[in-house]
């Protein structure tokens, strides 16, 4: 019975990429697997002929071969015999698949090529906690900080190695930071033991970092603190992280700032409260105050006569700045009715002749006994 063709075979054309060639090959594995074709009898010999094509296919020497001579480009040893002919051998079977393998999990299993993506690795990202005071958000301001880190190396510029030298590959797994098992049907794939993953082996360490290519120490960076930041702002500065691993990236900075708590305002979101204490004949008889602003100014309030505790006035634009575009929140006065204390004799005396007098002064004192009235005399019916 006479070979199908290879492109046939996997569902491509003959002018398909690698890359499509992989997807049709990845199509037909799926489709044909001996697990999952148990009621088939031809689905293994089918899955291994779809192995053997892209055994021939995938190789840009062979498929050339094959596109110009067909079949018998590897038959009488023109150039693959066995490999490609007696696909029976499960060794074959297991690169070709491996490929696959490597390409549906390798996200999974530490990216595809195994040690070759561990070789240099980014370094870890930084968190530092700022505090910051109120004045200062509203302001923004140059700040200097200082933050321990890891950098690279200076004696061996991050290699590992002493004198200059280089990392070479790894004997074990020959730079890919793998081995691989066969077992049974599947290739099997571990970390390498004896470069731990990373394909590269230092036979000459750095004597400054031990072989680690990085050292521990302390940095100042100035930070740039916009005007209008609040608590839980994040602010990052790209590559002032970690340094990498044998070369690779450096992390990030992330700035995490927390706003001090004020004496005098207190913030929500833009805008700021101020909550002022005016004497009990100030707010029954009304007048000015003068209260500060968060940007060291000053400014005149009236009190309308009668206030009570709770009342609230805005003074617009004079609250926080936002952190992203222009303009500035509120500030709200807050009165809180005071209530004198250690009076003396002639105090007492004026208040009491005062609240003989107030009668039909205290509007919400008289309603709510009214009520409370009402109440009890409906207990009592």
């Amino acid at each position: 019975m006479s070979k199908r063709d290879y492109y046939e075979v996997l569902g491509v054309s003959r002018g398909a990429s690698a890359e499509e060639i992989k997807k049709g090959y990845r199509r037909k594995a799926k489709e044909l697997h001996p697990d999952r074709n148990a009621d088939n009898p031809d689905a293994e010999a089918q899955f291994k002929e779809a192995n053997e094509a892209y055994e021939v296919l995938k190789d840009a020497d062979k498929k050339a071969a094959y596109d110009r001579y067909g079949h018998a480009a590897f038959e009488g040893g023109m150039g693959g015999g066995g490999r490609a002919g007696g696909m029976g051998g499960q060794g074959d079977f297991a690169s070709a698949f491996s490929d696959v393998f490597d390409d549906l999990f390798g996200d999974f299993m530490g990216g595809r090529g195994g040690g070759r993506g561990q070789r240099s690795t980014r370094g870890s990202d930084l968190r530092y906690n700022l505090r910051v005071s109120l004045e200062e958000a509203f302001q923004g301001l140059q700040k200097t900080i200082s933050v321990p880190t890891t950098v690279a190396c200076g004696s061996c510029e991050g290699t590992g190695a002493e004198g200059g030298s280089e990392p070479t590959g790894c004997p074990t797994c020959s730079g890919m930071g793998k081995v691989r098992a066969q077992q049974g049907f599947f290739t099997v794939e571990r970390t390498c033991p004896t470069c731990s993953g990373s394909g590269q082996i230092i036979k000459n360490p750095c004597r400054t970092c031990g072989g680690a290519g990085r050292q521990e120490k302390d940095r100042s960076l100035s930070v740039n603190i916009p005007a209008g930041v609040e608590t839980g702002t994040r602010i990052r500065l790209a590559g002032e992280g970690e340094a990498g691993v044998r070369g690779g990236p450096t992390g990030d900075l992330y700035i995490f700032i927390e706003v001090e708590p004020h004496p005098i305002f207190e913030r929500d979101n833009l805008n700021l409260f101020c909550r002022v204490p005016v004497s009990m004949a100030s707010a029954a008889l009304g007048g000015d105050i003068e209260v500060p602003t968060m940007d060291g100014g000053r400014s005149r309030v009236k009190i309308p006569a009668g206030s009570q505790t709770g009342r609230q006035m805005r003074l617009r634009g004079k609250g926080m700045p936002a952190i992203r575009g222009a303009g500035f929140g509120d500030m709200f006065i807050e009165l809180s009715v005071e209530t004198p204390v250690n009076l003396t004799a002639r105090q007492r005396e004026l208040l009491q002749e005062f609240e003989d007098l107030s009668v039909d002064n205290n509007p919400e004192s008289s309603s709510f006994f009214n009520k409370v009235k009402s109440f009890w005399d409906g207990i009592s019916s």
